[in-house]
């Protein structure tokens, strides 16, 4: 008997259609990373020698006040209970309250993250345009100077430190030639000037037709994207770079060459419709960490993104906003991954 109830649940799992088990699978782990992730966040809030309570009543309050905030955040209970609590405000977006302004963190965050968003977004466009055809280039001019300057492209941009280039950057093309905007967003003279509808400045000043604020947003922004999807590039371009040499030293390749097929199609048509599945995880890497990384360039360039939000959250001890925008980057991280692995099953049918 037991047997053949065995044997039942076997068939009813082998029936199952695959890309049922593919979205059982994906569910589990992502709830897994999740899960994972707020539990290192929360024992980091636990751990950091800063008192909660002491960081919302004050120093000079009252033990009575003190008390009643204790139990109000339920820190009398044991870390288990701490924890379900923990899960429970954050599946419903609710980070705590920001000791700097006594706003909501989950507000906060809401109202800082379209300026990463834009910025970020504009990096990597910039990086893929310029990273993907210089490393395809280089790898089909392989010991060319083409080859030469990719290399150097990319050396630098691994080496150089980014505040330094942000603030010859400015200095340069702000202080001295005049060619881009300062520091911040936009201009004073146009903040506020377009309704917010998206967050993302650009975006807004085309949808209310007012060209001038999107000339002086692009011009204040063109210069931080400029400088991120530079060091995007000289990742993106160097990864192609390598995956194009993998493909281009394949038999394939010289089976395509003997039959009298073009150069060009050659490269574009096949080495490097080979390499699309590899090159969707680096550029999603390299979009993931321009949406985190960016704290050196928003603290230069006066961005008011979530880098700099959560910069100054933890100089100022705000453990609410530090905890809140930290699951907020990994949960940002989690998506990109799905999302690259969602490409990977279009653009490789075996992934299927």
């Amino acid at each position: 008997m037991a047997l053949a109830e065995d044997s039942g649940k076997g068939r009813v799992r082998a029936s199952l259609p695959p890309w049922i088990k593919t979205t059982i699978l994906t569910i589990g782990s992502i709830a897994m990373t999740m899960l994972g992730l707020l539990f290192v966040t929360f024992i980091i809030g636990r751990v950091m020698p800063i008192d909660p309570v002491l960081a919302i009543v004050g120093e000079r309050a009252s033990q009575s006040t003190y008390d009643a905030v204790f139990l109000e955040l339920g820190l009398d209970k044991p870390l288990i209970v701490q924890f379900g609590y923990y899960i429970w405000d954050v599946l419903h977006l609710d980070f705590g309250t920001s000791l700097l302004n006594a706003r909501p963190v989950s507000e906060d965050i809401a109202r800082v993250f379209p300026a990463t968003l834009e910025l970020a977004t504009l990096g990597i466009i910039i990086g893929i345009v310029i990273g993907v055809p210089l490393g395809v280039v280089a790898a089909a001019r392989k010991g060319s100077w083409i080859d030469q300057v990719a290399r150097v492209l990319a050396l630098v941009g691994y080496s150089m430190p980014i505040f330094w280039l942000g603030l010859m950057g400015l200095l340069i093309f702000y202080g001295i030639l005049g060619w881009v905007g300062g520091p911040g967003r936009v201009g004073i003279f146009y903040v506020d000037v377009v309704p917010s509808v998206t967050g993302l400045i650009l975006v807004d000043a085309a949808l209310d037709g007012n060209w001038d604020v999107f000339k002086n947003a692009f011009s204040h922004i063109i210069l931080p994207a400029s400088l991120l999807g530079y060091f995007s590039l000289a990742y993106i371009s160097r990864m192609t770079r390598s995956f194009m040499l993998e493909q281009l030293s394949a038999e394939y390749i010289t089976t395509a060459r003997v039959k009298g097929m073009s150069e060009w199609d050659v490269i574009w048509k096949h080495a490097f419709k080979n390499t699309r599945v590899q090159l969707i995880t680096v550029i999603a890497l390299s979009y993931a960490n321009l949406l985190e990384g960016s704290v050196l360039t928003e603290i230069i360039f006066s961005w008011p993104g979530i880098g700099s939000y959560i910069t100054t959250a933890l100089l100022s001890a705000d453990m609410n906003a530090v905890l809140g925008g930290t699951v907020v980057v990994g949960l940002i991280f989690i998506l990109l991954n799905i999302l690259s692995d969602l490409l990977y099953r279009v653009f490789d049918p075996r992934a299927k």
